[in-house]
Parts: C-alpha cells; structure tokens; sequence
C-alpha cells in the first residue's frame, strides 16, 4: 500500500501533472472571460446592427418541426471568438518564447568570451 500510495505521489509531483493542471484552471477561467466578452460585448454590437443581440431564438419550421439554427450560429461565433483570442495569446506567448531564447543565446556568447577571456588572463598571468 505504501509503494502505491509513495508512486502517486509521485506521479502527482511530477512538473507535467502540476503544469496541466494549472494550464486547465487557466484556460476555463480564460474560456469564461473570452464568452463573456463574445455575449456582452461582441454579440450586442451585432444586435445593433441586426435588431437582435443573441440568435437563439432564431428557428425555422419545415412540415411541424423546428429547426433552431440560431442556437447553433450563437455557438460558432462564440467558438470562432474564442478559437480568435487563443491564436492571439498563443501567437504572443511564441513571440515571448523567440524572444526570451534569443536573450539566452546572447548571455550564453556573452558567457563564453568572458570564460575564454578569463581563461586568457589566467595564462598571461602564469607566464609574465
């Protein structure tokens, strides 16, 4: 019992597991901004050009049976808002990302002139 219990542990401490779980918390929370911003804000400016700020109750019937496509249109935009805001965040967190390794690859040159200077200086030092 104690081995199950010490590689759940483990397995739980593990950096991908923690990682994961903070990225779900984050993107459900994120998920909630960007549909609240899609339903009040973006989709009351279509009902202002639309006379209708929502299409739920939107409908068409063919021979006694209801077609509700205006649920289904408010869903694809949301989605298409949502898919649009996560290109963005994630389109700025790559150029961070290219950014920040192209800092390390100038500190890690940097790092090696200085070690070869040091180097230098120590030789010079030992012959004069």
């Amino acid at each position: 019992m104690r081995n199950i219990v010490k590689e759940f542990k483990d397995f739980i401490m593990r950096g991908n597991v923690i990682d994961l779980a903070v990225a779900v918390v984050v993107g459900a929370a994120f998920t909630q901004v960007v549909n609240s911003f899609a339903k009040d804000v973006l989709m009351q400016v279509v009902g202002i050009f639309t006379g209708k700020p929502n299409f739920t109750k939107l409908s068409l019937t063919v021979h006694g049976s209801d077609i509700h496509y205006g649920s289904f249109l408010t869903a694809l935009v949301n989605f298409v808002i949502v898919a649009l805001a996560m290109f963005v965040v994630i389109k700025a967190i790559n150029a961070m990302q290219h950014l920040r390794s192209r800092e390390e690859v100038e500190e890690a040159a940097l790092t090696e002139v200085e070690l070869l200077t040091q180097i230098r200086d120590a030789l010079q030092a030992e012959r004069g």
